[in-house]
């Protein structure tokens, strides 16, 4: 059938046609409709456009004898089947690629899959680090001296029988060299060492933090003997509870799990040694730290004066000194500096006489930096009006004088009247003059004092009060409720109402259930002993209220009291009569 020998016509008359017997065959197309007339009508050849529905074309067809054919639009064909299966591959596709995140099977980027671990690895102790460069924690360093000596003459200590320790627990608090001595055990030791921290094994998928565990270990058994440290352990390490809601499994335990079960399974003569690190040992699950796992655990704690000094020479060696420099000193003079604290504080020491233009650090760059970073930035730029700096001059000086008075609280080695820091508006610095690991009572009632000895001037000077005694308020009133409920320094005895559930960062303090009646008296007792921290604060100032005013004067000049200045005005203080008995019986 050639469409040029076609004549079109309306479909209504088509419609017609096909009623009174006259079509012969039809072709109905996705755009047309092709038909022939009977032999007896002429067979002529005729095309029209459908119009509306055309379902029932058909069946009128079918019940008129009229032969039919239906040819269907093969590209709208071609291309909806296409779509279809570009559909459901994507879909297909996505559904694989979600299966092997769950299944930690599956890889992102080239070379790293989602259940492998990104273990940072030193090859044969190429850490850079030795026991050389690891100084004031000596204790600690002896304790993973006889892991390196294993790993070294491993042979040894199998003759004898003897397992070394599979796993071994570095605690303290942050900033004590933890992640330091187990890179130097590494490099002493000369084998591969592998660094990874406990949060980049947990991850979103369920199953790619065992996963994780499972490839560490593995390689750790391919490049043995070496070293496989965990940062922050506590990240995968948490005490388990209770079953989570409906029943789940958490992402966390079954990391935990995993990393129980690879200790287990590997011996420990093996060659590969386990150290972990962390500051919150007291919210490891038990079976972590149990023998067999976590055999040893070691202590590294801030550093004594001694163990200071060692660290303050080690960052001091790369720095040009002057010769007024007295380590020493620097060591007396930064009590409860862990060992990033001093790296920090010979930095700023360093920044300080490059940003003066020295050719080496001074003695004077090292007591900037100190009190910089206690007290935090000199702000000159901040200007009081002359009220607000007479107020803090003698809040200042009132520290100062009953700091003075009170044992054990240190040496007052500096009174400023220089703002610092984000609200510091002066500050008074007292350096202890040795060492000191245990607080006894008249020295906590000392300290409480001292705290309110700036309120205390205000009051009798101004005969009211700033917000400038805030912070010292909280101090005191904090120190005062951990001698009644912690220490037992009151007269409910040596009775507990507070557990320290953080054993190596501040705070996390918890009180106990108590009752009613208790936490009254305990709230009575800890405003009793403000009460007469305050009273002989007033009584101390008031019989030293002339030496108060000079001395307040002479700061208001000279804006820092300090050297032998402040200790031939401290030395003139005079204490009341009934100081020593308060000191005693409270």
């Amino acid at each position: 059938m050639k469409m040029e020998s076609s004549s079109q016509l309306a479909y209504s008359k088509f419609i017609e046609q096909v009623k009174s017997f006259q079509v012969e065959r039809v072709t109905i197309k996705p755009d047309r409709i092709e038909y022939t007339l009977k032999p007896e009508f002429g067979s002529q050849r005729f095309f029209t456009q459908a119009i509306g529905q055309t379902e029932d074309l058909p069946s009128l067809l079918q019940s008129h004898n009229v032969e039919f054919t239906t040819m269907l639009d093969h590209a709208a064909t071609t291309t909806g089947i296409m779509g279809l299966l570009l559909s459901a591959g994507l879909l297909v596709g996505t559904f694989a690629w979600l299966l092997k995140f769950s299944n930690a099977g599956g890889g992102i980027g080239v070379g790293a899959g989602m259940g492998k671990s990104n273990a940072r690895v030193y090859n044969q102790g190429k850490t850079g680090i030795t026991f050389a460069d690891v100084a004031g924690v000596d204790e600690a360093k002896h304790e993973l001296q006889e892991v390196v000596d294993f790993l070294k003459n491993g042979e040894k200590y199998r003759k004898l029988g003897a397992k070394i320790p599979k796993g071994v627990l570095l605690v303290g608090p942050p900033g004590t060299g933890k992640t330091l001595l187990a890179k130097a055990a590494a490099g002493e030791a000369g084998v591969p060492f592998l660094n990874m921290s406990g949060s980049e094994f947990v991850e979103l998928y369920v199953g790619v933090g065992a996963s994780r565990v499972r490839d560490l270990f593995n390689r750790a058994k391919r490049q043995a003997p070496c070293i496989v440290f965990i940062d922050e352990l506590d990240a995968i390490g948490k005490s388990r509870g209770g079953s989570p809601i409906g029943g789940g499994n958490d992402e966390r335990e079954q990391t935990l799990n995993q990393l129980l079960t690879e200790m287990d399974g590997f011996d420990g003569n093996q060659g590969v040694i386990v150290i972990a690190a962390t500051n919150r040992p007291e919210i490891l699950d038990p079976a972590l730290r149990r023998p067999g796992r976590f055999d040893r655990q070691v202590l590294v704690d801030r550093p004594d004066k001694s163990g200071r000094l060692e660290i303050l020479r080690v960052h001091a060696q790369p720095i040009v000194m002057g010769e007024d420099v007295d380590l020493e000193v620097i060591a007396a003079q930064t009590p409860g500096f862990a060992g990033a604290d001093l790296a920090n504080l010979v930095n700023e020491a360093a920044l300080m006489a490059a940003r003066n233009n020295r050719q080496a650090v001074l003695m004077a760059d090292f007591k900037e930096a100190i009190e910089r970073v206690i007290a935090g930035l000199e702000k000159r730029s901040r200007i009081l009006t002359p009220l607000e700096r007479q107020t803090v001059a003698y809040h200042e000086v009132g520290h100062a004088l009953v700091g003075a008075l009170m044992p054990g609280g240190g040496k007052v080695s500096k009174i400023s009247i220089v703002p610092r820091g984000l609200g510091a508006l002066g500050y008074t610095l007292q350096m202890p003059e040795v060492d000191r690991f245990l607080l006894l009572e008249d020295e906590l009632r000392g300290q409480i004092a001292t705290l309110l000895g700036g309120r205390s001037a205000e009051e009798i000077v101004f005969g009211k009060v700033s917000s400038g005694a805030s912070d010292d308020i909280q101090k005191a009133t904090d120190l005062a409720e951990r001698a009644v409920t912690q220490y037992g320094m009151s007269n409910m005895g040596p009775v507990a109402f507070e557990k320290n559930s953080a054993q190596f960062l501040d705070g996390g303090s918890t009180r106990r259930t108590v009752s009613s009646e208790v936490a009254v008296e305990i709230d009575r007792q800890v405003k009793q002993a403000i009460d007469k921290a305050h009273n002989i604060a007033l009584e101390i100032l008031q019989l030293n209220r002339e030496l108060l005013e000079s001395a307040t004067q002479t700061l208001l000049v000279q804006e820092v009291l300090e050297g032998d200045v402040l200790q031939a005005i401290l030395a003139q203080v005079k204490a009341p009569i009934g100081l020593n008995t308060w000191l005693s019986e409270g």
